[in-house]
């Protein structure tokens, strides 16, 4: 009789009301990317007109200026909070419309180079995270999430990690605001060490690719570097996100065999789980395109309805990073990130240089 009482207090929430409980927080992703196309414009055109040497700042910057300063000087309201959410939803959507732009042969031969140096680069970023934490004293479980949040794609794989380990809320949550701060530094300081060195556009996307751990970070850092780059960056990244569920399940059953987590008993169903499934559907739209499925016009309106769910991306980029939330975190985490992800974007810089010097990028 309680059960139906509370039932009847709490009904399920209808698609209806979720749906319009969305609309205020994507329609501020909407205003502050559209917001962020117009001060590209007018501001690159007033410095013309009156002749002003200014750095040339791109749209993806504007809208990640702009979240950040509504959302660390005049805080985000709860309306808003479940629609800035979806920010995930829509850079999962651009990439899959990305794949329009990409033909599997240059998939396939940008990928065989970038597969490698993913692989090494997983398998440095875990050993020197882990390295890492055991030296500043970190709890197992928190190196543990640094490390596979470092390594493979950010916030998603320690989410991820966190399930299958059985990890403590607060472990996640430090490892969660290290990786989102570094993030959020690696924004502003990758673009101009790729102009300080003159890296190509392919060199630069890779790079950023390889280095920066969250997909939209990663995503914006190569925009904001050139539309090439930024192609190269999503094509690298998605390489790495595609690997997750591998180095999960090494996680989980490592920690299982210490009786620190449940077994895993179906390992292809584990796998199966934890696969990012926007990497197939980027695959087959690529698929679509190289078979020549879209029309040209088709494929120009898929690669802007790209872009635009891009701009939401950037936009909640912005708004979700807090760093008066991230500072109660405390500083050991920041201090392990924030040494491992220097280390780690030297090491990577160091593979691509190398793999482009080869490779000719």
């Amino acid at each position: 009789m309680a059960d139906a009482f509370a039932l009847s207090q709490n009904p399920p929430i209808s698609f209806s009301a979720r749906f319009f409980s969305l609309m205020p927080g994507v329609a501020l992703l909407a205003v502050i990317g559209f917001a962020g196309k117009l001060l590209e414009r007018n501001v690159n055109a007033y410095a013309k007109a009156n002749h002003l040497v200014i750095p040339n700042i791109e749209y993806v910057l504007w809208a990640i200026l702009i979240g950040l300063v509504i959302s660390n000087v005049f805080g985000l309201a709860e309306i808003f909070k479940p629609g800035v959410a979806t920010y995930e939803f829509w850079l999962k959507a651009g990439i899959v419309l990305l794949g329009s732009r990409f033909l599997l042969g240059d998939v396939w031969k940008l990928g065989g180079v970038s597969l490698v140096l993913v692989f090494i680069e997983i398998i440095g970023s875990l050993a020197f995270m882990t390295f890492l934490g055991r030296l500043f004293g970190l709890r197992p479980k928190l190196t543990s999430l640094l490390a596979v949040g470092s390594a493979v794609c950010g916030v998603s794989a320690i989410i991820a990690t966190k399930g299958a380990i059985e990890a403590d809320d607060e472990d996640s949550s430090f490892a969660i605001a290290a990786i989102l701060a570094l993030g959020a530094i690696a924004l502003f300081t990758f673009p101009l060490i790729g102009h300080s060195l003159r890296l190509s556009d392919r060199a630069y996307g890779v790079w950023a690719g390889l280095a920066v751990d969250n997909t939209a970070e990663a995503t914006a850092a190569g925009a904001l570097y050139s539309d090439a780059a930024a192609k190269l960056a999503v094509l690298t990244k998605t390489t790495r996100n595609a690997l997750i569920g591998f180095v999960v399940l090494a996680y989980a059953i490592y920690w299982a065999s210490r009786g620190q987590a449940r077994a895993v008993t179906n390992k292809a169903a584990f796998l199966w789980q934890k696969f990012p499934k926007f990497v197939l559907g980027f695959l087959l739209v690529s698929l679509l395109a190289t078979v020549g499925f879209f029309t040209k016009d088709q494929n120009a309106s898929l690669a802007n309805l790209s872009r635009w769910a891009f701009l939401l991306t950037f936009a909640g980029v912005g708004l979700r990073t807090n760093f008066r939330e991230m500072r109660k975190q405390g500083l050991r985490p920041f201090a392990v990130g924030f040494i491992g992800e220097i280390a780690i974007a030297l090491f990577t810089l160091g593979l691509v240089i190398g793999a482009a010097s080869f490779f000719h990028f």
